[in-house]
């Protein structure tokens, strides 16, 4: 129920077990980062009827200075506790409405996701989607950075890191760092980050979140993965952001700073974010196919075949930074082949076959490998769905289109088989240059709008002229002496 006059259940159990004195508002930009707004625990009936305003001018991708005002309501379903505070505080996922046309924001990622989700059952395909993101992090002792004119630089440190093996500062090193590319499954005293990553769980599962696995990822200097199950579209994108937030103050709290950045480190592995995907009707796995390759559907097929036609504008959403595309280069694991297969990690789409027999039924999915973390989750799911859903429309056929399935090291290929194999875009420009040419699919049942498609554009656009402006370290190493 969302601003309702009627205190539910669980808010009030949650009033009376932790006494919060403050309540805090959630509410996503289009970004993908979560903004904040808080009161006094004594306004709590008023927030539920009416809601709090705020100044949306403010905010990056809503709206302009003339016509700023907007309202948050709560979504009462998502109250909890926020584990980080001093102040006890009733946390609230809020939705963000115009109170001109008292309706909702049609800029507020969760509403495009909500379209989206609507979208799959007006569709009538199936009933709804489930989602498994793997979003990978890295922890770092020391990040900073300076972007002055006359002095631009980062740094980056780790106690694990494979660079300080041979350091020698007066004080004992005691060897245990991660190689690169060697940090996938040590155990302590290499892997130093076990307990930290045990407490974020902890917060994830008293949060509602249910976690499967946490482990070291490959790259050296405290790279993490923590996989939750998988549940639909948007409540976990919501998961997602509460994600993020639990990782980034449970380091702060160990001193440490997580980063989502998709290739903070050189030579490598970058962090990706392989979104698993199904499509249910009932108790019925729509991706099942029994005896066919990968015992994957006919309409699996032509969902793979709907996302690998459309991927290069995909990624404007799915890979949507200037550092996304330092992270889609051969050799790192990372996806830049367009084609599918089945346990190939060389392939953009994956069909991950771990389990076996009548599991297959329950657990067959489509691993989704070219999105990174920095992606806005309601959008990069939303679209993901969308193009999908273009698929089986249409009875797009990767195999008939020449997407495989390709069940072999695809990096490793060469001459003219290797030549009809597509490659991601590799600039975040070349992905949106896609989306401006290919973005109809997007627009089915209104679940994403032309307003929002230019909006996302012009944002991401000026990101990359501000980047494009500034010389970095390695133009000095070729250029200084020339």
């Amino acid at each position: 129920m969302k601003g309702a006059t009627m205190v539910s259940s669980k808010i009030t159990k949650l009033l009376k077990e932790a006494k919060p004195q403050i309540i805090d508002l959630r509410f996503v930009d289009p970004l993908g980062v979560w903004q904040h707004a808080s009161v006094p625990i004594g306004e709590l009936g008023g927030v539920l009827e009416d809601g709090v305003g705020f100044d949306g001018s403010s905010i990056k991708g809503f709206q302009q200075i003339y016509d700023s005002d907007l309202i948050l309501r709560v979504d009462s379903e998502t109250a909890h506790i926020d584990p980080f505070y001093t102040v006890p505080t009733l946390v609230f996922i809020a939705d963000v409405f115009d109170p001109e046309k008292n309706d909702r924001y049609t800029r507020d990622p969760r509403f495009v996701a909500e379209k989206a989700e609507r979208h799959v059952r007006r569709s009538g395909i199936a009933e709804v989607s489930f989602w498994g993101p793997e979003a990978e992090f890295f922890v770092f002792s020391h990040l900073s950075y300076t972007t002055d004119p006359q002095h631009m630089s980062y740094q980056i440190d780790s106690p694990e890191a494979a660079w300080k093996i041979g350091e020698n500062n007066g004080t004992p090193n005691l060897g245990y760092k991660i190689p690169t590319k060697g940090g996938y499954f040590p155990v302590p005293p290499f892997d130093t980050l076990q307990d930290m990553r045990s407490e974020i769980v902890g917060h994830l599962t008293k949060w509602g979140a249910r976690v499967e696995m946490h482990h070291h990822e490959v790259a050296t200097a405290g790279q993490c993965e923590i996989d939750m199950r998988f549940d639909s579209l948007r409540n976990m994108a919501d998961k997602l952001l509460m994600y993020k937030y639990i990782v980034r103050n449970t380091a702060r709290k160990y001193g440490l700073t997580a980063t989502f950045m998709p290739k903070p480190l050189f030579g490598d592995n970058g962090s990706g974010m392989h979104v698993h995907n199904s499509l249910w009707r009932g108790n019925k796995n729509l991706f099942y196919g029994e005896k066919s390759y990968a015992e994957l559907s006919q309409l699996a097929l032509y969902y793979i075949g709907g996302i690998l036609t459309h991927v290069e504008s995909l990624l404007a959403f799915c890979a949507p930074t200037t550092n996304s595309y330092r992270r889609l280069v051969p050799h790192f694991e990372a996806p830049v082949n367009i084609a599918f297969s089945k346990r190939n990690r060389s392939a953009i789409i994956r069909v991950p076959m771990y389990y076996s027999g009548r599991e297959f039924a329950k657990t067959k999915r489509i691993e989704f490998r070219a999105p990174d973390p920095t992606a806005n989750p309601y959008f990069a799911f939303s679209a993901i769905l969308m193009a999908g859903l273009d698929g089986v429309k249409r009875k797009l056929d990767p195999v008939k289109l020449g997407y495989g399935p390709l069940d072999k090291n695809i990096w490793e290929l060469t001459g003219d088989e290797a030549k009809k194999i597509k490659s991601v875009p590799g600039s975040l420009t070349d992905s949106l240059n896609a989306l401006k040419k290919d973005h109809v699919y997007l627009l089915g049942d209104s679940v994403f709008t032309e307003d929002i498609l230019d909006m996302w554009v012009d944002l991401k656009e000026a990101e990359i002229k501000e980047v494009a402006l500034r010389p970095t370290p390695y133009e000095f190493y070729l250029y200084s002496g020339v």
